[in-house]
């Protein structure tokens, strides 16, 4: 990973370890996000209330990217905030 670099995630107020837990924590968000977005298309699908494909219905944010980049990128939007040990 080299950008963003630790410190920018961290702003110096966790250590690495922390910093894993909680990106691990946000891509198991992220990938219930995409199972649910998935579940919803297909229920679409199948109770034949649209024209259009599985792939079609489903955000291309999550189905292009990996679950860990994309957590990665919302914690530096601001989506997720990491909370140390401390707090």
């Amino acid at each position: 990973m080299i950008y963003p670099t630790v410190e920018q995630l961290t702003e110096g107020k966790l250590n690495r370890y922390e910093l894993v837990v909680g990106v691990a924590k946000c891509a198991r968000i992220v990938t219930d996000e995409y199972i649910e977005m998935r579940s919803k298309a297909q229920k679409m699908i199948d109770n034949h209330e649209t024209d259009k494909n599985l792939a079609q219905l489903i955000d291309p944010e999550y189905k292009d990217k990996k679950a860990v980049k994309l957590a990665i990128a919302q914690l530096e939007e601001g989506r997720f905030k990491l909370k140390g040990a401390e707090e």
